[in-house]
């Protein structure tokens, strides 16, 4: 180290001299960026049928105001709070946000203090007669090398850290829009398989009466033994039904106890409708009770369908991969700026002496350093140019991803448009035939019960209208399960509710 009287301020002249150098001289080899045309239509396809106008957006509607069922409101806020990939998707962001204050700090010096004290005893210097132990010592801030951000390296790997984190928030909202989804969808699943296990109870009941009737008719010679074995095969296949829907629904909470990330609470869960065994009638020209139609399931709010150039602008998945297209353009920026000299510089600035006691007094002495360095890259055996290769591939990629969730995003909203315009309808007919149905079984039952009809006829109309059930049930799940799939491709889900604030009452008086 070299004294010197003046470099107490010659130190930080420089190091101001060289980050002003940096910031006017330092230049981009960052591509500009443009957003690629979206990949899709203007307009929404015919088939998507009849769409509402007005309203507020999917993506401006918060989920609370768009699940009106009080208990599901309760579990998607559960989940919310304790679902694990939510958690992951959290911590993610804040994994990004770490990496990119890192990148940040590169484009600044490094500057720490240091103190350091040797003693030694050359044996050679006491020999001539020297002093047998020989000190140092020295106290001082020096700047580590830090590179002179010339030719935008740095900056491009910064930009790159900051897209990337900006994609993990995007990527957060979309996972919380999928959780809230899949818990709403999970939720109409179990209160569908809920209801249709209590169908299948009913429908086991009244096969049970019938056997026993039959059975009755069958001891009294009424009936013959091809009867008794029909009935007998109908009461077993809905014992096997009312099997498979208990499995179902038991699958069904499971589902719903991941995804809510705790035990789900008793009373959160839909019961199932206990239906006793009717006992047979004694008066056989009474007819079986048919079976009773499922209830409804909870409704939500209907949303708009936007044009589907708002839709980019508006799902978090789209601009996920978005900010991930602008992080591969910015590496590229990086990629170039490595064929380039790179220029570092380091500096102290402190006080030595031989004698620790004399460090900060008249026995020490000033002293400061300062080396730039530069690295220009001459032979590296095609490293760098693959580097921009592979970077410029990268963003392809990036672009493609881009384009397919673009893509990805207009089908769904597509297929659920089409959905609200042709499920209501298939809902009306179904439960139109449904209401013929019960009254065809009634009549065959009272036919049979007078002997006018055979039983091949009410085992027929039995049949009948329990598939119509079935089929009923399933399409008022697919039609309430539509109306979720369409507000999550419009990005509704992220947003949540805000309480407006109470009105001021100041200077309202008098």
């Amino acid at each position: 180290m070299k004294p010197l009287a003046s470099s107490a301020a010659a130190l930080p002249r420089l190091l101001a001299s060289a980050v002003l150098v940096s910031l006017l001289a330092a230049c981009s080899f960052v591509p500009k960026y443009e957003q690629p045309a979206a990949p899709v239509s203007a307009t929404w396809p015919d088939a998507a049928g009849a769409q509402i106008e007005g309203g507020l957006a999917a993506a401006d509607l918060p989920w609370q105001q768009f699940v009106h069922d009080a208990q599901l409101r309760e579990l998607i806020q559960l989940a919310l709070e304790n679902n694990r990939d939510l958690r992951v998707a959290v911590q993610n962001i804040e994994q990004a946000r770490a990496q990119y204050q890192i990148r940040r700090a590169d484009q600044f010096p490094t500057v720490g203090a240091s103190a350091s004290g040797t003693r030694s005893a050359p044996n050679a210097m006491a020999a001539l007669g020297g002093p047998s132990v020989a000190s140092n010592y020295s106290v001082g801030i020096g700047v580590s090398a830090w590179e002179l951000d010339f030719f935008g390296r740095v900056a491009a790997l910064k930009d790159v850290a900051l897209a990337q984190y900006l994609a993990t928030e995007e990527a957060r909202k979309s996972a919380q829009i999928s959780l809230i989804a899949s818990v709403a969808s999970t939720w109409l699943q179990l209160k569908t398989d809920t209801e249709l296990l209590a169908l299948a109870e009913r429908t086991l009941g009244t096969r049970d009466q019938s056997l026993r009737l039959t059975k009755l008719r069958f001891d009294h010679g009424a009936s013959s033994a091809l009867d008794m074995r029909l009935a007998e095969s109908l009461s077993a296949s809905a014992q096997a039904t009312r099997a498979q829907q208990q499995r179902l629904r038991a699958q069904d909470i499971n589902l719903l106890t991941l995804l809510v990330g705790q035990p789900i609470p008793e009373r959160l869960i839909p019961p199932v409708i206990a239906v006793a065994t009717p006992e047979p009638p004694r008066d056989l020209t009474q007819p079986t009770p048919a079976v009773q139609p499922a209830a409804e399931l909870p409704t939500f709010t209907e949303v708009p369908a936007s044009l589907p150039s708002d839709l980019i602008l508006r799902r978090p998945d789209i601009r996920a991969a978005e900010q991930q297209l602008i992080a591969a353009n910015a590496n590229i920026g990086a990629a170039r700026a490595n064929f380039f000299p790179r220029i570092s510089l380091t500096g102290s600035l402190g006080r030595v002496s031989a004698d620790l006691d004399g460090l900060f007094g008249s026995g020490g002495h000033k002293a400061w350093s300062f080396g730039p360095s530069i690295t220009l890259p001459i032979f590296d055996m095609g490293r760098n140019q693959a580097n921009l290769e592979a970077a410029r591939a990268g963003r392809e990629i990036a672009v493609a991803q881009y384009e397919k969730a673009i893509q990805t995003a207009f089908r769904e909203v597509a297929d659920a448009l089409a959905g609200r315009a042709t499920l209501a309808d298939q809902l009306a007919a179904l439960q139109a035939q449904a209401v013929a149905e019960r009254d065809r079984f009634r009549l065959a039952d009272l036919r049979y019960r007078n002997g006018i009809a055979n039983y091949l006829d009410l085992l027929d109309a039995q049949r009948s209208l329990f598939a119509i059930e079935q089929a009923l049930a399933q399409v008022r799940l697919a039609q309430r399960a539509n109306e979720v799939q369409l507000y999550k491709a419009l990005g509704g889900g992220w947003t949540d509710y805000q309480a407006p604030a109470p009105l001021s009452t100041a200077g309202l008086a008098h």
